[in-house]
């Protein structure tokens, strides 16, 4: 699928296709990251179900990590996961390593 110019997207935001979402990746834009500690994780999903952006990635209703390209890095994910586990933690995007 081609990318659309700036031109050829509607004024406002208008989203003329349902589920076309997934073809904006927003995730560049991102202050904060959320780093997800696997050995931690209990896979309560309460990150899944609170996350606005669908980015956290689930295989078999356990998580399996989070999908940069769409995180804007609100940081809701961070806030949902149980005080007591604290699997996943927000991270400067400019001190985080890849």
């Amino acid at each position: 699928m081609r990318e659309k110019s700036w031109r050829e997207i509607p004024i406002g935001g208008i989203i003329e296709d349902a589920g076309n979402a997934e073809t904006y990746e927003t995730g560049s834009w991102r202050t904060y990251r959320p780093i997800w500690d696997p050995e931690k994780c209990i896979h309560c999903l309460a990150c899944w179900i609170a996350c606005p952006d669908s980015a956290i990635l689930l295989e078999d209703g356990k998580m399996i990590g989070i999908d940069y390209a769409h995180c804007k890095g609100c940081g809701i994910c961070a806030f949902e996961c149980p005080d007591k586990i604290s699997a996943i933690e927000m991270k400067i995007e400019t001190d985080v390593n890849d």
